[in-house]
């Protein structure tokens, strides 16, 4: 961690500079957007289904990837952690908890519009209920096993930011990665693509999904698993082999998941009707909407 007035080892005062700003507008562009998500869907009746409350869910636990990004911000500009070791610990549950809640909330979504498709019935209020609730629990079980002693959380390379800490190269880390990684990565991807690729196969020949079908695959792979990439080849390797700008990068990109999503499912659900410009097919079946494809 970089002492108050000093620079982290293999960073020059522009780039930490650099990194907090970037961090800054990914925090709040994605707080912005996830924020009208929220405020669109609590003061508008008509726009409460239960397909929505997924897309609800997803705002929540991408709002609090942005809260977590902001707190990694403003310590970035101050260049140090202010908030001392139990700060460290809590920073990293939240932004853990909150990542793994966006992850398989991605996958909840992509099972509820497969559901809607391929089955032709309703979402029902106490399915969806029930995702929601399973989507939290086991994020926040899985964030509290750091904190119990299966893995643990440490500060990131600029000393401003704490997630899981993946230096020691331990073999308590490596069970909790490979175990975490596949229940909380794998399998979600793997249900993200395997429900939109089910949704074209059946629909390919009589009409088009009204949403987007490669997009959500896409983020997942392409916003968590370049981090989820390096807690594996730091793991295996040792972090001398991975140069420190690099785990800051895959960093950065992560957190720009949450602004990608509230643009992808919001639109595609039809939760900002001022931008929305046409009706969406998984939500007409449980109210009158206008989505913009």
């Amino acid at each position: 961690m970089a002492e108050a007035g000093s620079l982290p080892t293999g960073f020059g005062e522009p780039e930490v500079l650099a990194v907090g700003v970037v961090l800054l507008v990914e925090a709040l562009a994605g707080l912005s957007l996830n924020g009208l998500t929220i405020f669109s869907f609590c003061t508008s009746p008509e726009l409460r289904t239960p397909s929505r409350l997924l897309v609800l869910s997803l705002a929540l636990a991408d709002s609090g990837v942005s809260l977590n990004t902001l707190a990694a911000a403003t310590a970035s500009l101050l260049r140090r952690w202010p908030y001392g070791s139990g700060g460290c610990q809590a920073h990293g549950f939240q932004g853990f908890a909150a990542a793994l809640a966006s992850i398989c909330g991605s996958a909840a979504i992509a099972w509820g519009r497969y559901h809607h498709y391929c089955t032709r019935s309703r979402l029902a209020w106490r399915t969806a209920a029930s995702l929601v609730l399973f989507v939290w629990l086991s994020s926040a079980f899985w964030a509290a096993l750091p904190l119990l002693g299966w893995g643990h959380y440490d500060y990131e390379p600029l000393g401003t930011c704490c997630s899981l800490g993946y230096a020691r190269g331990s073999r308590n880390f490596t069970s909790f990665l490979f175990v975490m990684a596949f229940f909380n990565f794998l399998l979600p991807l793997f249900i993200t693509f395997t429900s939109y690729r089910l949704m074209e196969q059946k629909l390919g020949r009589t009409r088009t999904p009204q949403v987007n079908t490669t997009l959500p695959a896409r983020t997942l792979l392409l916003g968590w698993g370049p981090y989820s990439l390096l807690h594996l080849c730091a793991t295996l390797a040792g972090t001398a082999l991975i140069p420190p700008r690099l785990q800051v990068v895959s960093a950065l990109i992560a957190k720009m998941v949450p602004t990608v999503n509230a643009v992808n499912y919001a639109l595609g659900s039809g939760i900002w009707p001022p931008l929305s410009l046409q009706r969406s097919g998984w939500d007409s079946a449980q109210g009158a909407t206008r989505v913009l494809r």
